[in-house]
C-alpha cells in the first residue's frame, strides 16, 4: 500500500493501471520518433497504403481490450490479494529479495511466452479462428507502436490477459511485484511492434525477439513463422518455426528486415 497526503492507493490498483498508462506514454515516444525515416523498418507511405485499419480504430480497438485487461485485473487481485499480502507478510525480508524477484521475473516470461507461443501459432494454423479472430490483428502490415494491443477482443482476452493472469499466478509474484512485471512485459510489447530499429536500443541488445523479429512475421511471407512473443525465441527454434532474417538499409533512408530463408507455406 503506498500512501501519500492522505491518500492510500493498492498495489492491485497500480499492477491493474500503470501498464496501461505505461502503454500510452512509451507508445507516444515512438510515435514521436517515427518521424525520423533513418530508424524506420517502413516508410511513412507504407504505413499509410499498406495497412487496413485506421488509426482511429486502432486506438478504439487497444482501449476496449485495456478495459477488459483491467476488470479481469481487479477480479483477479480480488481472489488472490489476501493471499498475496498474507506470503509477503509471512516471508519478510525474502521474499523482497532481488533473488526471488529475479526468479519470479524469469518464471512468469517462460510461462507468459510459451502460452502466447502455442495460441499464437494455433490461431494462425486454424483457418477459423485467423478468419474471424487474428487477422484483425494483422490488419497492420506495418506495425506502429500503439497498435501493439490492436486485436479481438476474444484474441485479446486468450493472449495477454489468460497469459498474464498465469503468469502472475504461477510465479508466485506479489500484487506489487506484477507492477514492474506487467509494465516492462508492456514495454516490450510496445518495442517489438514499433517499427523502428533505434541505434543503442537494449531489447535489441539482449533479446533476438526485437522488433525487426517480429516485422518478419508480420509481412506475408513470414506469417508462419516468429510466432514467439514478447521476450524470448525458444520455442520458434524448438518447433522448426524460427525465421532468420538480414537486416538491410533501404534505399532513401532507413532498414528493411529480409528473410535469410525461403519460406514454406505450412
Amino acid at each position: 500500500m503506498i500512501s501519500d497526503m492522505g491518500f492510500q492507493i493498492s498495489d492491485e490498483l497500480l499492477g491493474t493501471f500503470v501498464p496501461l498508462l505505461v502503454y500510452w506514454v512509451y507508445s507516444g515516444i515512438y510515435v514521436c520518433l517515427g518521424c525520423f525515416d533513418t530508424y524506420r523498418l517502413h516508410t511513412k507511405q507504407d504505413e499509410d497504403v499498406k495497412n487496413c485499419v485506421s488509426k482511429g480504430q486502432v486506438v478504439r480497438g487497444v482501449l476496449l481490450q485495456q478495459f477488459i485487461q483491467a476488470m479481469v485485473a481487479i477480479l483477479l487481485f480480488q481472489i488472490t490479494g489476501n493471499d498475496a499480502n498474507d506470503a509477503v507478510e509471512g516471508l519478510g525480508q525474502k521474499n523482497s529479495s532481488l533473488i526471488v524477484l529475479g526468479r519470479q521475473f524469469v518464471i512468469a516470461m517462460l510461462v507468459l511466452d510459451t502460452w502466447q507461443y502455442f495460441m499464437h501459432r494455433y490461431m494462425h494454423h486454424n483457418k477459423f479462428l485467423y478468419k474471424h479472430i487474428h487477422s484483425q490483428h494483422h490488419r497492420l502490415v506495418v506495425p506502429y507502436a500503439f497498435g501493439a494491443l490492436y486485436n479481438h477482443p476474444v484474441e485479446g482476452l486468450l493472449l495477454d490477459t489468460i497469459g498474464g493472469a498465469l503468469s502472475f499466478l504461477l510465479s508466485g509474484m506479489s500484487p506489487r511485484a506484477s507492477i514492474f512485471f506487467f509494465s516492462f512485459a508492456t514495454i516490450k510489447t510496445v518495442d517489438d511492434h514499433c517499427g523502428l530499429w533505434l541505434p543503442g536500443n537494449l531489447f535489441h541488445v539482449f533479446f533476438q525477439n526485437n522488433t525487426a523479429y517480429h516485422d518478419v512475421h508480420h509481412q506475408l511471407y513470414g506469417s508462419k513463422y516468429n510466432f514467439s512473443q514478447p521476450f524470448f525465441v525458444m520455442w520458434d527454434k524448438i518447433l522448426g518455426t524460427y525465421m532468420p532474417y538480414s537486416l538491410e538499409k533501404r534505399a532513401g533512408g532507413g532498414f528493411e528486415a529480409r528473410a535469410t530463408k525461403e519460406c514454406k507455406s505450412n
